[in-house]
């Protein structure tokens, strides 16, 4: 199994967002399972530069799972973000997916072939449960679930236990590989790994004063590295 497949059943790992390559390789050096390039000057879905992202990708030089988030924008502006973004060489292209229709979601996906990853937000109605289908059935390789407010707001004030457990059964059902963010902090673990997504992503819990604009914090990292080993698995739950 590459480091590219769901691990449906098993501890999840640990996506960190950076800002750039230093801190790209600050999450590398704790441990981070997925460097996540991310501006959070910009929001949920801020983008980088393509070149910062070039550089951390380089910087990365294949030792970890990479990502990027393309931005928020629809139709051909987020298409043409997906090009470029996926000509920098990152593993996985994040976007925003909300109520876009099955066209739209395909041609998205097509821009990237089994890179593209759909991102649905906790403060939406995303409980309807053909979510997973439909990006799966449009190309898409995976879906996360995280917050487009970020005002200290965690996912699981957002989103019922049940509601979070259906979304990752359905993304393993059709094959996506699932994650679960959204001003996360440590003691969130042991819930949502429970659920068994392949990843649980990270920003702000892991910067200096808990401050997502603030650098990420080396130590911080490392600790969620912990916690994240030290969960149950999902299949001995």
């Amino acid at each position: 199994m590459s480091d590219l497949e769901p691990i449906s059943s098993t501890r999840p790992r640990l996506l960190v967002s950076v800002r750039g390559p230093d801190e790209a390789l600050t999450a590398h050096r704790a441990g981070a399972d997925l460097i996540d390039a991310k501006d959070p000057e910009r929001g949920a879905l801020g983008a980088l530069p393509a070149e910062t992202v070039r550089g951390l990708v380089a910087r990365i030089g294949g030792r970890a799972v990479t990502s990027a988030v393309a931005g928020d924008g629809t139709g051909t502006e987020i298409a043409a973000a997906i090009t470029t973004m996926a000509a920098t060489g990152v593993d996985f292209i994040k976007i925003a997916v909300g109520a876009a229709d099955g066209t739209a979601l395909a041609e998205a996906a097509a821009r990237a072939p089994g890179r593209v990853i759909g991102v649905l937000f906790a403060e939406d109605d995303v409980t309807e449960g053909s979510f997973p289908a439909r990006l799966a059935a449009a190309g898409f390789v995976g879906a996360m679930i995280d917050t487009r407010g970020k005002s200290g707001i965690a996912l699981p004030s957002l989103m019922s236990a049940p509601q979070l457990a259906a979304f990752v059964a359905g993304c393993r059902t059709h094959g996506l590989m699932s994650g679960l963010a959204g001003s996360l902090g440590l003691a969130d673990i042991p819930v949502l790994a429970s659920f068994g997504p392949d990843y649980l992503g990270f920003r702000g819990g892991l910067c200096r004063d808990g401050d997502r604009r603030q650098a990420l914090d080396g130590a911080r990292v490392s600790r969620a590295v912990e916690a994240m080993r030290t969960c149950p698995r999902a299949d001995a739950a």
